[in-house]
């Protein structure tokens, strides 16, 4: 079973701004896993509260031809706990990250090989990289 997709699923819902009511508290609370990151016992336990809160029950499904597989649950939050759950399992909470483009925050995965990624995305990489290079223009560097 691919994981993947959940974990996905967890990352829109941590950077939504507005998402659905009843999503906004597990939002808040599966971002505090994020900004928990630098402290793996705290992000650790985090996720291990918002899994007894949101129990996945698998179920086989075949809706989209591919014959009978599993999904984790109809209860999406309850698979985005799961998806992000089993990707700190699998590559650590130090995978988990916030852009470091000082207008952004967006939460990410770092799926690099080196675990050097610093920004949600290559939009967000060039404004700093751009920004870094004005500055050391103006600086005469």
């Amino acid at each position: 079973m691919d994981l993947t997709s959940y974990a996905e699923w967890a990352l829109r819902l941590v950077n939504d701004p507005d998402p659905p009511p009843e999503l906004r508290g597990l939002r808040d609370e599966l971002a505090a896993v994020f900004d928990a990151a630098d402290d793996e016992q705290a992000a650790v336990q985090r996720l291990n509260a918002l899994l007894v809160r949101y129990p996945v029950r698998p179920q086989l499904t075949d809706h989209d031809g591919r014959g009978w597989h599993l999904h984790l649950a109809d209860d999406d939050a309850a698979g985005a706990v799961m998806g992000l759950a089993a990707a700190v399992a699998e590559l650590g909470v130090d995978r988990l990250g916030r852009c470091q483009e000082p207008r952004c925050r967006q939460a990410f995965l770092d799926t690099s090989s080196n675990r050097s990624r610093r920004y949600c995305s290559p939009r967000c990489a060039s404004r700093a990289n751009v920004a870094a290079f004005r500055a050391r223009q103006r600086d005469g560097s």
